[in-house]
């Protein structure tokens, strides 16, 4: 996206840069030395939301059409969690058994409940679980699918197209696809549902079959939970093809923020941590200043970087 132009366009062009400006100057003066090194982090397309404020302060690429990989899951989990049937018990399907790993590894005739289904999907990424949510629901793989991208209308993912319940982008599951701006979207619909929000903080769960009485124990894939004490979830993401992908929550003296990263190269839970203490890094006064300049998130230039210890590119 570029805003370029002369006249009323222009003026506004360059109070937009004023305010991103102002913002990448305080942190410079809040955060680390000047003499750090900035050290070069690259990702496809990220996006930080102060959810207080409700201000978007640093965006890349946010409408790049991306490979979302297993954060497609948290659309799945929005779908069980709406359907009312959350105490349903669940018998397994062969084809949500013959997907490939990451998966739990349910049997076909298992019986598991929806909502500890929601709970593998989002906690482990369990591909088996989110397949036998799409099959319980809607009969079909297919049916499913259609519900998801109706629901992403309507949320307001205006541009994502998804092809499977789990994240899947290749063979006959190609096109699925997302944006940082229709994920940032979903998240914050999903975060307003009963359940999503303790259960996207999980490290753990204990899923309990109800035929036999076995259980499997399965454990998170987001390290930023115990790296970072100000985490509270909320998704991975990865497949060879759409790379290391993270949706996050932190909370830190009063202030809320989600971030989400696609394609990110490098360690993604450093660049998390790293991006969050930013952002915290940015007094709610700078925010404000920032909001009265009258810069819409849409409207942000794309291409600020963040000054400090990293820089973002």
């Amino acid at each position: 996206m570029r805003y370029m132009g002369s006249g009323r366009v222009g003026r506004k062009f360059s109070l937009q840069l004023a305010a991103v400006s102002l913002l990448i100057m305080f942190s410079l003066l809040s955060g680390g030395s000047r003499a750090e090194a900035a050290r070069p982090v690259v990702m496809d397309s990220y996006i930080i939301k102060d959810l207080g404020y409700s201000q978007v302060f640093m965006v890349k690429d946010a409408a790049r059409l991306i490979r979302p990989a297993s954060l497609t899951k948290i659309l799945t989990c929005v779908l069980a969690i709406e359907s009312g049937k959350l105490d349903q018990l669940v018998i397994i399907p062969r084809e949500a058994t013959l997907v490939e790993p990451t998966k739990a590894g349910f049997r076909a005739g298992d019986r598991i409940r929806l909502i500890d289904l929601v709970k593998a999907s989002m906690v482990s990424s369990s591909n088996d679980a989110a397949f036998a949510i799409a099959i319980h629901l809607s009969g079909s793989v297919e049916k499913f699918v259609a519900a998801m991208n109706y629901r992403a209308r309507a949320i307001g993912m205006t541009h994502s197209s998804f092809t499977n319940p789990a994240g899947f982008d290749a063979g006959i599951y190609s096109g699925n696809l997302s944006t940082a701006q229709d994920l940032l979207v979903l998240t914050e619909y999903a975060i307003m549902l009963p359940h999503f929000n303790d259960i996207a903080m999980l490290e753990s769960i204990v899923v309990p079959e109800h035929r036999t009485g076995k259980s499997f124990l399965l454990r998170t894939h987001n390290k930023l939970l115990a790296r970072y004490p100000y985490a509270v979830g909320i998704k991975t993401g990865f497949t060879r093809r759409a790379g290391k992908c993270l949706i996050a929550r932190a909370q830190k003296d009063g202030r809320d923020m989600l971030l989400v990263m696609l394609n990110a190269r490098g360690d993604r839970w450093t660049i998390a941590e790293e991006m969050f203490e930013k952002a915290f890094s940015i007094s709610g006064s700078a925010l404000r200043r920032f909001a009265e300049a009258g810069v819409e998130g849409s409207q942000r230039d794309e291409r600020a970087v963040w000054s400090g210890k990293m820089k973002l590119q």
